[in-house]
């Protein structure tokens, strides 16, 4: 496994230990100024939106996985193939999601920052 693939890994780690806390402070570190993410219900928020739902309590993870089926590093771009699957309330009300997911991390500055998610059904 070459460094660049572990520190993606371990970023990806963190992010979602973050998303459980919530640790606002770490999140905000590892989303690009640009980030688009998309969540299961087709709502994409930008940075700001996706940061402020969680402050507000509007998102609350209660338990998230996330296995990794392969990562790919291209330059200062990487590619997160796998799932994620989290308990979690959705403005106060429980969901459960199970979704392929997509994570794409950009280098800035020497450090790894997430640029784009985006969460896919399984198929039926």
């Amino acid at each position: 496994m070459s460094d660049d693939v572990a520190t993606v890994l371990a970023a990806e780690d963190l992010r979602y230990q973050a998303l459980l806390g919530p640790d606002l402070a770490a999140l905000d570190r590892f989303f690009a100024e640009e980030l688009s993410y998309c969540h299961s219900s087709g709502v994409r928020d930008t940075k700001a939106e996706y940061l402020e739902k969680i402050r507000s309590g509007y998102y609350v993870y209660r338990r998230v996985d996330h296995p990794v089926e392969r990562v790919e590093v291209v330059g200062d771009g990487a590619m997160v193939v796998g799932r994620m699957t989290a308990d979690l309330l959705v403005d106060g009300v429980p969901k459960t999601i199970d979704n392929l997911a997509l994570s794409v991390w950009t280098r800035a500055a020497g450090d790894w920052r997430l640029l784009a998610f985006a969460p896919t059904p399984l198929p039926r």
